[in-house]
């Protein structure tokens, strides 16, 4: 069975009730605090990927930090998002199952089971 990785917010409700569905299934996922171990530009590219999602679709919209760069501008770049998520983590969705080759974002939480085995 592939391993889990669980990208968590401890603070987020969202994130704290995915992990929660993960334990309660008895499921060890690899948890990985994306605020103080921000992922990479080609971590995030992997996730991307796995996502089937574009990088616009992975910002949180409603964060300071969105509206402080202008990242509703419609001629940014995937890169330039990437990036400005690699520099402002608190940007990214939470939160974020891997299973393998395939990732959800847990919102509601009950979205990481689609993925689970």
């Amino acid at each position: 069975m592939p391993s889990l990785t669980l990208y968590h917010n401890p603070r987020c409700s969202k994130s704290r009730g995915a992990l929660e569905l993960l334990e309660a299934r008895g499921l060890a996922a690899t948890v990985v605090r994306y605020l103080e171990t921000p992922p990479d530009a080609a971590t995030l590219q992997a996730l991307l990927g796995k996502l089937g999602i574009t990088a616009r679709e992975l910002l949180r919209t409603g964060e300071d930090e969105y509206k402080a760069l202008n990242l509703a501008a419609p001629g940014l770049s995937e890169q330039a998002l990437i990036e400005a998520m690699v520099a402002h983590p608190k940007l990214i969705e939470r939160p974020i199952l891997v299973n393998g080759d395939k990732a959800v974002i847990g919102r509601p939480p009950e979205k990481i089971l689609e993925i689970l085995p």
